[in-house]
């Protein structure tokens, strides 16, 4: 059977698209880099100052100096580039990203996303997740259905938003999920995962699609 996570990054890799500049967040998102379609030519970005980052180098093979931004071990494509905090927020805010991939917390009901803070936690902070929902052009929630059986896609947040601008997309390992003005749309189960069974587990509102397909994983 296949790892969840790796089914939601084979999942993911597939909304890349070629010649375009797509910042991967920490942690799960990190994994799409290794799942990239034959053929598909796209820089990754990291917030601490990477264009063109590439997938987890092999063992004994990592280097101190070349990390993304959550301290994980990276790779450099040809061409790639090293570049100041300034400019690579700047590229953020300044709306040039094509996408962002990040991890969540919480989605709810208005496609809005909780994925920094839990209270009573301590955690090193917001990064550059209000930046990235705020400045992407799309921006793909890849994260686990739910958390010891709790569902994570909940009719309304209770943990801090990131920020109020619905999200693109959430891919999980049981379901591809598409916040509309009129709500959550199921898309799309993963091979073997019934549409009663995404329900169940999920805890927001779920408008099912007419057409909905089988999870493609690469």
């Amino acid at each position: 059977m296949m790892d969840p996570k790796e089914i939601i990054a084979r999942r993911v890799a597939l909304e890349v698209k070629p010649d375009t500049l797509v910042n991967l967040g920490i942690g799960l998102p990190s994994k799409v880099a290794n799942y990239l379609p034959e053929g598909v030519d796209v820089y990754f970005q990291a917030e601490n100052g990477v264009i063109g980052l590439g997938a987890r180098p092999p063992e004994g093979m990592e280097e101190e100096d070349l990390t993304d931004a959550g301290g994980g071990f990276i790779t450099a494509v040809p061409g790639a580039a090293s570049i100041d905090s300034a400019m690579s927020f700047g590229l953020i805010r300044g709306g040039h990203l094509d996408m962002t991939v990040l991890g969540g917390l919480q989605v709810d009901e208005r496609g809005f996303l909780a994925n920094w803070k839990v209270p009573g936690k301590m955690v090193p902070g917001m990064g550059g997740a209000m930046d990235l929902v705020a400045g992407a052009k799309r921006v793909i929630i890849a994260m686990i259905h739910t958390l010891k059986g709790v569902p994570k896609i909940v009719p309304e947040c209770t943990l801090p938003l990131t920020a109020t601008r619905r999200v693109s997309l959430i891919v999980t390992e049981m379901a591809v999920i598409e916040p509309t003005e009129a709500g959550l749309f199921l898309r799309e189960t993963a091979p073997g995962v019934t549409v009663d069974a995404v329900r169940a587990a999920t805890a927001a509102g779920l408008h099912v699609a007419e057409d909905v397909r089988e999870m493609a994983l690469g």
